[in-house]
Formats: C-alpha cells, sequence, structure tokens
C-alpha cells in the first residue's frame, strides 16, 4: 500500500494529485497561461490532501514531473517536492513529463503517439511511442520541418499531442497525421506511473536530483 503525492508544473499547468496504489484520490489543477505555479502549488498540496481525508503523515513518497518544460515551472515543482522529501523523510520519485502526457492518449486507434511540447520558435519536445506505449525514440529537442515524423506516418496513424502540435498542423500534411491539441501534462496521468516505480523502488537522490532541462536556460534581454 503506498500514497503518493504528485506534481506536476513543466507547463503552464500548475496540477497535484493524490493517489493510492496508483489510483487517484483527489486532484487540484489550474492551467492559466501566466504560470501560477508560485502562488498555487502548495495551497494545491494541502487541498489535495485534505479532500483526501489524509495528513502528511500518509504520504510515502513524492512524484514530480521531471521534464523538459519550462524552466522556471520546473524548478518550483522540484524544489517543492524535494523539501517535502527532507521534510517528511521519505523517497522522491520522477516522471518524465513527456511519458505522461503519452498515458493520456486514447492509444487503440494509432500506431504511434508523439507528445510534444512548445519549446521556442518553431523547436519542441519530443519523444515518441508505440500503441502499447513503449518509447521507441528518447526526448528531443527539434525544429518542425516538412519532413519531421515522416517516418512514422509511413507505418500507420500517428497522433500528435500536445502544446507543441500545434506547430505542427500547417506543416505535417500527411492524412496519417492527427492532432490532440488539448493535451497538457496533469498530475493525475502521473499517479499509475510513480505507483510503480514506488513498487520498483527507482527512487531519486533527493540531495542531488535536478531537473530534466534538455535546454540551457536563456535569459532573454529586453527590448529597448
Amino acid at each position: 500500500m503506498a500514497t503518493i503525492l504528485n506534481i506536476e508544473t513543466a507547463t503552464t499547468n500548475c496540477s497535484v494529485s493524490i493517489a493510492k496504489d496508483g489510483k487517484l484520490l483527489s486532484i487540484k489543477e489550474q492551467n492559466t497561461p501566466n504560470y501560477s505555479h508560485s502562488e498555487q502549488l502548495h495551497v494545491f498540496i494541502d487541498t489535495v490532501i485534505k479532500e483526501a481525508k489524509l495528513s502528511f503523515d500518509d504520504v510515502d513518497a513524492i512524484a514530480v514531473s521531471k521534464g523538459p518544460g519550462s524552466y522556471t515551472g520546473l524548478r518550483i515543482g522540484v524544489s517543492a517536492a524535494k523539501g517535502l522529501c527532507f521534510s517528511l523523510d521519505i523517497p522522491l520519485i520522477s516522471i518524465p513529463t513527456l511519458e505522461s502526457m503519452a498515458h493520456q492518449c486514447k492509444i487503440d486507434d494509432y500506431d504511434f503517439i508523439i507528445p510534444l511540447l512548445d519549446a521556442r520558435r518553431m523547436e519542441v519536445y519530443a519523444e515518441v511511442y508505440d500503441n502499447n506505449l513503449k518509447l521507441l525514440r528518447e526526448t528531443k529537442a527539434e525544429i518542425i520541418d516538412v519532413d519531421s515524423f515522416n517516418s512514422y506516418a509511413a507505418q500507420g496513424k500517428v497522433l500528435l499531442a500536445g502544446s507543441g502540435a500545434q506547430k505542427c498542423q500547417d506543416i505535417l500534411t500527411n492524412s496519417n497525421f492527427e492532432y490532440k491539441l488539448d493535451a497538457v501534462p496533469s498530475a493525475k496521468h502521473m499517479c499509475p506511473l510513480s505507483h510503480l516505480k514506488f513498487v520498483n523502488s527507482e527512487f531519486e537522490d533527493v540531495a542531488y536530483f535536478e531537473p530534466f532541462y534538455l535546454k540551457d536556460f536563456i535569459v532573454m534581454k529586453p527590448k529597448s
């Protein structure tokens, strides 16, 4: 029996869930373009624990979305997760952001699932899964062009899901491409993944764990 608090802050969606043995007990999330994480995250953590009629002493582990995604969002989520692990003396679990996105897609109608997050300009973060959710290609930061993912579309139906899929719609014309633009990373879909990692004792070193940024943080100079 494991009760796990799941934290997702890799994108504009500030999302927290609590689950027992991989089954969702409570979730609180808010998806706003101005990133509400610093104001809302700890409020949401308290809310889901109270809604599940639990206390922090009942939590066996903290799971956090590890990225890629927003530099600031990831820092906020990981900092909160590590602080809770230290104070409660419980293990830390990390969940790849794109993997949890793939698990929210209806896979039966497709041969491939490609979760994508918007990066800068025409760039996206993307992974590729088959319809058994087996990872076929690890995360890449790549610029979308007319040849992107065509090798998969040549083999069957492909679902492009997430904020990065918007950049593909006008460029990728193969009829085997379909789109799920409203897919966002959510703590709801972390629940079964974090439970499996708990059962397998796949824990992070709390002191040294860092988010998976994939790209270096760039400070933009203000326009004069």
